[in-house]
């Protein structure tokens, strides 16, 4: 099974799973819900827009520039994909006391 690492980056992990949820959200917004610099933010979504995972739509309202985000239909497909790629991880080592780590190996004890 292959995690694909642009999904699976911890912050662009969020950034998906946000989007994924929210729909179209701003700049701010992000900023502030996933406790981010502006500049990491930004490496990030540039990132994801190379990919075609993320639509940027720059605009002005009330006479001030606001930049939304919004998966686009790549990004949720390669973020369902991720989800399922990690349930399929989860139910495999169900059952598995070795690799859960309960600490029921009796060679350490």
């Amino acid at each position: 099974m292959d995690l694909d690492t642009l999904v699976h980056q911890p912050t662009r992990l969020q950034l998906f799973t946000y989007l994924y949820a929210n729909g179209e959200t701003t700049f701010p917004t992000l900023v502030d819900a996933l406790d981010l610099t502006e500049g990491n933010l930004a490496s990030h979504i540039d990132r994801m827009e190379d990919a075609d995972c993320v639509r940027v739509e720059k605009q002005f309202v009330d006479r001030k520039p606001q930049t939304t985000y919004e998966l686009t239909d790549r990004g949720e497909r390669l973020f369902e994909d991720h989800v399922a790629a990690l349930e399929s991880l989860i139910d495999s080592i169900d059952g598995d006391d070795s690799v859960r780590g309960d600490g029921s190996d009796s060679s350490h004890g």
